[in-house]
């Protein structure tokens, strides 16, 4: 299972059931391409217990502006559709899934 792209419109559908980490970022962002191979791991491994989606903060403004993002990347963890935590900046794969296991 690879990360789905999801856009403003799309992205309330694809976190409102389970654990979703959503990582808003951008093709150009150093951090978000750092983050990237922890968030496909954690995609990967967990054994559809927790999934993962990006959005491209360019290309889908409104979403970005809705949750009140700044910076890049910033993950937003939900819980059946409730937003759970936020973190800013890149994290190592052990702190965000630290996190996301919360929920579980």
């Amino acid at each position: 299972m690879s990360i789905k792209e999801v856009t403003d419109a799309t992205f309330n559908e694809l976190t409102g059931e389970g654990t979703v980490i959503a990582e808003l970022g951008a093709a150009w962002c150093g951090p978000c391409k750092m983050i990237a191979p922890a968030l496909e791991e954690i995609d990967q491994d967990s054994d559809n217990k927790i999934s993962v989606v990006q959005l491209d903060v360019d290309e889908n403004p409104k979403t970005a502006q809705h949750y009140g993002v700044m910076s890049i990347p910033t993950l937003l963890f939900f819980k059946d559709g409730e937003l759970q935590e936020t973190t800013v900046g890149f994290k190592p794969k052990e702190e965000i899934l630290s996190i996301a296991e919360k929920l579980v």
